[in-house]
């Protein structure tokens, strides 16, 4: 599967990433990699979900905190990912290959 590709999540576009040393990356993952926003561990990554900065994003309500969330994505929250998992940037979470398969679209490879 490439990593330059048109994925929809409940009929929405949606950025996503398939978590790979080898193969392309968008744009906003190699932005990400050179602020060590998603950094490499072995074969897996460790993801500063909130700093991300997908083409799709979700528009967040401003907490009574005055942040987003509340207050809880300026925590600084990491996920993790293994090789072969997709990060699905604008929902802010790492999916394993069956389930993306099962539940997101893929509208076509470029």
């Amino acid at each position: 599967m490439t990593t330059k590709m048109l994925v929809r999540y409940k009929d929405q576009p949606v950025s996503v990433w398939e978590i790979s040393r080898t193969s392309e990356r968008p744009d906003w993952v190699e932005t990400a990699l050179a602020k060590k926003e998603i950094f490499w561990l072995d074969n897996r990554v460790r993801i500063l979900m909130s700093s991300l900065n997908p083409p799709y994003q979700k528009k967040h309500r401003l907490g009574s905190g005055g942040t987003v969330g509340g207050g809880v994505d300026a925590l600084g929250v990491y996920a993790y990912g293994d090789v072969g998992d997709f990060l699905d940037a604008t929902n802010q979470r790492v999916v394993s290959r069956k389930k993306f398969l099962a539940i997101y679209q893929i509208v076509e490879d470029e």
